[in-house]
């Protein structure tokens, strides 16, 4: 299944369980599991609290059709 969104890995990066999620939204544990397994999705409304709850930018929970993009500066050459 195509993942849609990275609740799960937002939860590990900030150290917090689907437990600790599913109280702080009032949801049951098995919802948020759903919603880490991408096998079902919270509505937008949900996002935004589960963003605020995780003090992250709602983009960050979100993916598109590729993972990420890295950008990397290349260092100026020098003229002579």
């Amino acid at each position: 299944m195509e993942r849609i969104n990275r609740i799960k890995v937002v939860l590990a990066e900030k150290q917090r369980t689907n437990k600790w999620l599913a109280e702080k939204l009032g949801k049951d544990t098995s919802t948020v599991s759903k919603w880490c397994t991408n096998s079902s999705q919270p509505d937008i409304q949900t996002f935004l609290q589960i963003a605020e709850a995780l003090e992250v930018d709602i983009r960050e929970l979100l993916v598109g059709s590729q993972d990420s993009v890295v950008l990397v500066a290349r260092p100026k050459s020098k003229t002579i």
